[in-house]
């Protein structure tokens, strides 16, 4: 004669091994079923019926005997299947601010790109001098005095020239606008 599920349960409870894998043994098609039924994918079925088989260890000690041992597994299954459900719904939102940031991350490096292909387009047009000395003041952040001595000019020159620099920059930017 076979032993009905609710003793089984009871047993498993007082921590008797060979119960818990004989509910295991007689149960897990049934969680399988209903947890693809509940997530609409075997794969995603295959892992909450482990993740409950797991979750069946902790809890079977949880098992009074009040209802159906089938009744208390689906409730189990249904709230773990919940619980992933949630867990994944995080996973997403997280996943989606991540995608949106990397987006937003790979336009600024689109338009920086952008920039630096028209400012080298644009320092392309100014004469030497004055192109040298936006180089080391913009490009590698001198301050003008630094800059007057790297060019041997005082920094008085630097800064005209700096200023006849943005002044035929924003020439080329307006030419540009338009064309």
């Amino acid at each position: 004669m076979e032993t009905d599920d609710n003793a089984l349960a009871l047993a498993a409870g007082e921590g008797d091994r060979a119960a818990f894998a004989a509910l295991i043994d007689r149960h897990y098609d049934r969680i399988f079923r209903f947890a693809w039924r509940l997530t609409g994918a075997a794969d995603q079925a295959e892992d909450l019926a482990q993740d409950v088989s797991i979750l069946l260890a902790r809890r079977i000690r949880q098992f009074r005997g009040d209802a159906k041992f089938t009744t208390w597994l689906y409730q189990v299954t249904l709230n773990a299947a919940r619980d992933a459900g949630r867990r994944n719904a995080t996973r997403c939102k997280a996943m989606d601010r991540y995608a949106e940031d990397l987006d937003r991350s790979m336009a600024e490096d689109r338009d920086r790109a952008t920039s630096a292909e028209w400012l080298q387009t644009a320092l392309a047009t100014l004469r030497d001098d004055w192109r040298e000395t936006a180089a080391l003041v913009v490009g590698e952040g001198l301050t003008q005095a630094e800059a007057g001595e790297a060019l041997g000019i005082s920094e008085g020159t630097v800064a005209w020239r700096m200023t006849e620099v943005k002044k035929a920059l924003t020439a080329f930017a307006e030419a540009e606008a338009k064309i």
